[in-house]
């Protein structure tokens, strides 16, 4: 029979061991100073001796405390050191929190990410939360969002259901952004009673002439299954890896595939996905076993 001390003693030990976790999952994990998540891909339709070094942003969540206009400064200068070849933002810009001291205004914020450089240029596409918070956007059912303008206005040009070709080293590839898959609510005031997309990924797609390959951006997983072969990597974020993750596995993923594309690289049939953890956080600010990162893609 175990003594009154000892229970007491184990009872403290566990109160001292949540309260860490908990201090942990939100205030020190999610203000970690981001790590650099490197993957070296071997990809399918990927031309002999072009070697393309990519540096992805996901998922900032623009606000205050967690994602403060310093923060995002010092993500833009710990991405320009990596020296990458070309730097994509892959969405969700504009906050999604529940518990904020402050919401950062996209003219704030866009002007910051205006200073990232690469020698390939930086593009961008939207987030869902870009939509959302947008409600001028919303009522219209259609853009520019505010989050396209600031960022238009930064030099940064955002990749709606478009392509642009890319040449380095003699060689060619295509750098598509599809419009997002969530863009639209349900809202019946609006006269909308289902989500609507704003992305057309064979419009996209039809914009590409010649077999060059082909990187797709795409702020959530979930078009991966319908992406066809001739596309060799797919780019998303979206999930933030779960937010939870714990030996792989997350409790809650947004997306209709769960665990299948919540995050890291994903081979299916040939076809490849990389699913960015994310740096900032939606809805509460909990980030556990699943740290802030700058994505560090080295192709060829």
């Amino acid at each position: 029979m175990i003594s009154r001390r000892r229970f007491l003693q184990l009872l403290g030990a566990g109160v001292l061991a949540s309260g860490y976790g908990a201090l942990h999952a939100t205030i020190m994990e999610p203000m970690f100073l981001q790590r650099v998540k490197r993957d070296r891909l071997i990809l399918p339709r990927w031309p002999d001796g072009l070697t393309l070094r990519i540096a992805a942003l996901a998922d900032l969540h623009a606000c205050e405390p967690w994602m403060s206009n310093r923060r995002i400064e010092r993500i833009v200068d710990q991405t320009n050191q990596l020296e990458p070849d070309l730097i994509v933002l892959l969405g969700d810009y504009t906050t999604g929190m529940n518990f904020v001291s402050r919401i950062t205004k996209a003219e704030e914020w866009a002007p910051l990410l205006g200073r990232l450089s690469a020698p390939l240029g930086v593009y961008a596409i939207l987030g869902n939360h870009d939509w959302w918070e947008d409600v001028a956007a919303q009522q219209r059912g259609d853009g520019p969002t505010e989050v396209q303008l600031a960022l238009d206005a930064s030099g940064i040009p955002v990749l709606e259901n478009d392509a642009f070709r890319v040449e380095k080293d003699g060689h060619a590839f295509w750098l598509a952004g599809l419009g997002d898959q969530l863009a639209l609510l349900p809202y019946q005031r609006f006269g909308r009673d289902r989500w609507r997309g704003r992305d057309d990924l064979a419009a996209t797609l039809a914009k590409i002439d010649g077999t060059d390959p082909i990187i797709l951006l795409a702020h959530e997983p979930d078009v991966f299954p319908r992406v066809p072969d001739r596309v060799s990597l797919t780019l998303s974020g979206h999930t933030h890896g779960g937010q939870i993750r714990l030996m792989g596995w997350s409790p809650v993923v947004p997306s209709a595939y769960q665990n299948r594309f919540a995050y890291g690289h994903v081979v299916e049939n040939g076809r490849h996905l990389l699913v960015s953890g994310g740096l900032g956080m939606s809805k509460l600010p909990v980030r556990f076993g699943m740290r802030p990162e700058i994505n560090l893609i080295d192709i060829g």
